[in-house]
Order: structure tokens, then sequence, then C-alpha cells
């Protein structure tokens, strides 16, 4: 049986990355600032974490305008949903592994203690 550790994505599995990650699975295309806003962080880490991302494949940015604003628009690629995928798959493996009751849980052995003035 393969650890599932070892199947952590060291790119996607970072907190930062995998919120990036999640948020925009679940919403599609997302706006720089809602990110930022939603994950409590400075512009320029955004930027960094997006730019390892996107070098990785695994989110598309898209610069343009609203309203004479500049927007920046981020989305997940086919690749970034693939990834995600894996890395959820590795983690449920882990919590099914903590969560499965161990042996010494279910049937606990009884050990006479010896103290130290004991012969």
């Amino acid at each position: 049986m393969t650890e599932p550790s070892n199947s952590l994505d060291e790119v996607v599995h970072q907190r930062t990355r995998l919120g990036i990650l999640t948020i925009t699975h679940e919403a599609k295309r997302v706006e720089f600032g809602f990110l930022q806003e939603t994950l409590e962080l400075t512009a320029g880490n955004l930027s960094r974490h997006l730019q390892v991302l996107e070098a990785a494949g695994l989110v598309s940015i898209e610069k343009g305008y609203e309203s004479r604003r500049a927007k920046t628009w981020i989305t997940i690629t086919r690749q970034g949903i693939k990834a995600l995928q894996i890395e959820v798959g590795a983690l449920k493996q882990i919590v099914a592994r903590v969560e499965k009751p161990s042996r010494a849980s279910v049937a606990p052995r009884k050990r006479a203690l010896r103290l130290a003035t004991d012969p």
C-alpha cells in the first residue's frame, strides 16, 4: 500500500494555493480582489502564489477592464481541477487512516506496572 502523504503535491498542498484552487473550482472564475480578501493576503503575496499556480498550468489569469477599472480574473484549468481532485483524494485517504480505529484501541492489553521500588 502506498503511503497517501507521498501523493501530496507541494504546489497544490500549500495552504494558500489549496485555497485558491478550491475557491476557483467552486466559483469557476474569480476576481483577484475577492481572492485577496477571502484568503486575507496582501496583493503581492497573492500574486506570487498565482504565479506559481499559473507556471504549473493549474490556473489561467486574465487581465481586463470592467467599468474602466483594471481587473484580474483567475480561472482553474482542467489540469488544475485534476490536481485538486488528486490532492483531495490523498487527503481523504489520510483522514480515513486517522479515523480508523487502531488495533490497540479495540482490545487494549493489560500491562503490569513496575515501580522503581519493585524487585
